[in-house]
């Protein structure tokens, strides 16, 4: 397989309402800024943001704001987690994605998914009912723009036909650097394997360990389609964030606005609103990586040897919380978390 790498996204959270920490727009966007510098400064391999279209996040047009800490970084990996591809245009997304990866000199990244919320596709003019289609096809002709510098593409329903066309400018490497995310669907993990993409399997729910029947799934496929198995690479997507300060004062103070998170979002899709009980169950056992460094390490450890993956993106913070808890949490997974993590994963 692969390197092992690490990296940070985020939604741009900015919070659900004044008593559980909310903040301006304004303000979540340039502390973005912020944490893609010091990403960059502590180590960490990606700094991914995900496309949201809703008052809670920040996060209409990531390539914006990843282009803004292009010039201000180094070596880190600047992409999307995810860019709803369904919603999008492939020959935009390339436009987009090759101009941010001339600015980094070969950094860019596009993660690309059907994404976890559907307010997109009401706002560009586009049917639930092609939910499939729309991302099939659209997948398909952003992969074929992305590896044929002259394209020639048949219209099909949802994208255009494209005669000889070169989309610019080019990427400033070769190709981009692409990945497909998935959730739970063995559609989307054979569809990624079959297509030779790393795969990155995002988890909100349940033991990560129940994970592994899709990462058993997607390498047998992966290896049966002729790809080159050293180049094979899976990760998985996590809340976290990790802490100096007494544990107990933290988990309560992430609880209050994680629980505002997810009773909003709960009451959207009909969920049952999440108790304390399960919120520090999920802590010890489920899909949320917080803690200090230590706990934080080995959670991760188990997890990447347990499903036999060389890619780990902690999503941080997953709730609103402070600035300053948010930094630090990238100080040390960079400086502490990583370091370990690829010492006794090597």
């Amino acid at each position: 397989m692969n390197k092992i790498t690490f990296g940070i996204t985020t939604f741009l959270e900015s919070g659900v309402d004044a008593d559980s920490g909310q903040i301006s727009h304004f303000e979540r966007i340039n502390h973005a800024i912020e944490e893609i510098v010091k990403a960059d400064e502590v180590g960490i391999d990606f700094y991914g943001i995900g496309e949201h279209h809703r008052s809670d996040y920040a996060a209409t047009n990531p390539e914006m704001i990843l282009a803004s800490a292009a010039k201000l970084t180094k070596n880190i990996m600047l992409g999307s987690a995810v860019t709803v591809l369904s919603s999008e245009d492939p020959i935009r997304v390339y436009e987009a994605f090759s101009t941010l990866d001339n600015l980094s000199k070969g950094r860019a990244h596009i993660m690309a998914g059907r994404g976890s919320f559907i307010e997109s596709f009401p706002l560009f003019g586009y049917d639930l009912e092609d939910y499939d289609d729309l991302f099939t096809e659209k997948l398909n002709q952003l992969i074929h723009i992305n590896q044929h510098e002259v394209s020639h593409w048949k219209k099909t329903k949802h994208t255009v036909a494209l005669n000889d066309i070169t989309i610019y400018p080019r990427s400033y490497r070769k190709e981009l650097s692409m990945s497909i995310a998935v959730g739970g669907s063995q559609q989307s993990v054979v569809r990624a394997a079959k297509l030779g993409l790393p795969m990155i399997l995002a988890i909100i729910g349940g033991d990560p360990i129940r994970f592994k029947p899709f990462v058993d799934l997607y390498k047998y496929f992966y290896i049966a389609s002729g790809h080159d198995e050293s180049k094979m690479e899976i990760g998985v997507h996590a809340h976290g964030l990790i802490t100096d300060q007494d544990e107990s004062e933290f988990f309560e103070r992430y609880f209050k606005s994680h629980h505002a998170y997810f009773k909003k979002i709960g009451s959207e899709r009909g969920w049952s609103e999440t108790t304390k009980s399960m919120y520090y169950h999920n802590i010890e056992h489920g899909p949320l990586f917080i803690g200090n460094a230590k706990r934080v390490t080995d959670k991760i450890e188990r997890v990447m040897k347990s499903l036999g993956i060389n890619k780990f993106l902690l999503h941080a913070p997953g709730a609103y919380m402070p600035h300053e808890d948010v930094m630090k949490s990238l100080e040390l997974y960079g400086l502490e978390v990583i370091p370990k993590l690829k010492e006794r994963l090597s």
